[in-house]
């Protein structure tokens, strides 16, 4: 007699938890990182840029280690996309951190030009991005101009010295502000355009200031030049938009965005008019409609 024995199918070999990384696997989790700090290169005009963009979307080990390289360069990745391509911002103690003291340098300006540079990249934000809603609009595309940015702060800084003499705070700022109140006073006093012997606008004016920060935009992907109407005219990028929701809880950006200073109706930006237009000195050819009352 035999026994009968039941044989039954040996057991799968069960997969590794993790595939092995290899070098060639590093190498172009690093390539895809470092495309991304190539804002002004297009994935759909680098193959190579496109098809690391499809495994990082496909292949989830490899968007970990390409996050994983990005992380330990100090960089945080904002999106990885076909339409902004790998986005990254740098965190503050990376080295490719743009801190404003290394931007003002570059710009040749001093200590009460730094804070105005760094006010006119509040004000560019503001104003290409004026409604939550359209930062969370892909399809949104921001416009702006050097004169329409310049007559926005100026009539911002007209509201602050508004708010500021109802609360008796004209020789002070308020103690619990982001620091806009101060700001008003260097950007009111500084002259819009100034004047060379051949009629170029001066760096240190308010309309050279901003005409440096959009330029640093244009030339960091977020900004792209579309004309030079009014000083300038530029649209903004998938990677500025993606740059201002990282910022968009800034206390600054908050309270320039409350002065009322700029309404949307269609998703066009535009300004106000003043109450009182004849002591508010606003760029000539903004560049922008202007409501009625």
């Amino acid at each position: 007699m035999t026994e009968h024995v039941e044989w039954s199918e040996p057991e799968a070999a069960a997969a590794p938890a993790s595939a092995a990384v290899t070098p060639a696997d590093a190498a172009d989790a690093a390539r895809l990182v470092a495309f991304g700090l190539q804002p002004k290169l297009q994935p759909a005009r680098d193959q190579e840029y496109a098809d690391l963009l499809r495994r990082y979307r496909e292949d989830p080990p490899f968007a970990r280690l390409a996050d994983a390289v990005a992380t330990g360069l100090g960089l945080i990745v904002l999106e990885v996309s076909p339409r902004a391509g790998m986005a990254v911002t740098a965190a503050e103690d990376s080295v490719f951190a743009v801190r404003m003291g290394d931007y003002a340098r570059r710009t040749s300006a001093d200590g009460g030009d730094r804070f105005l540079h760094g006010l006119a990249h509040l004000a560019v934000a503001a104003m290409a991005f004026p409604r939550p809603e359209d930062l969370a609009d892909d399809g949104y595309i921001g416009r702006v101009t050097v004169n329409g940015v310049d007559a926005f702060v100026r009539q911002a800084c007209h509201r602050l010295e508004e708010r500021a003499a109802e609360q008796g705070e004209n020789t002070d700022p308020a103690s619990d502000t982001p620091g806009l109140e101060a700001a008003w006073r260097i950007w009111a006093r500084r002259s819009a355009t100034g004047a060379t012997k051949d009629a170029r606008r001066l760096a240190g004016s308010t309309t050279g200031i901003v005409a440096k920060a959009v330029a640093f935009l244009t030339d960091s992907g977020f900004l792209q030049r579309t004309g030079d109407d009014n000083g300038g005219t530029y649209r903004t990028t998938a990677r500025y938009q993606l740059q201002v929701r990282d910022m968009a809880g800034s206390a600054a950006l908050a309270e320039l965005l409350e002065l009322g200073v700029v309404p949307v109706t269609d998703g066009t930006p535009t300004l106000l008019p003043p109450q009182d237009g004849d002591d508010l000195e606003l760029v000539a050819d903004a560049g922008l409609p202007f409501h009625s009352a």
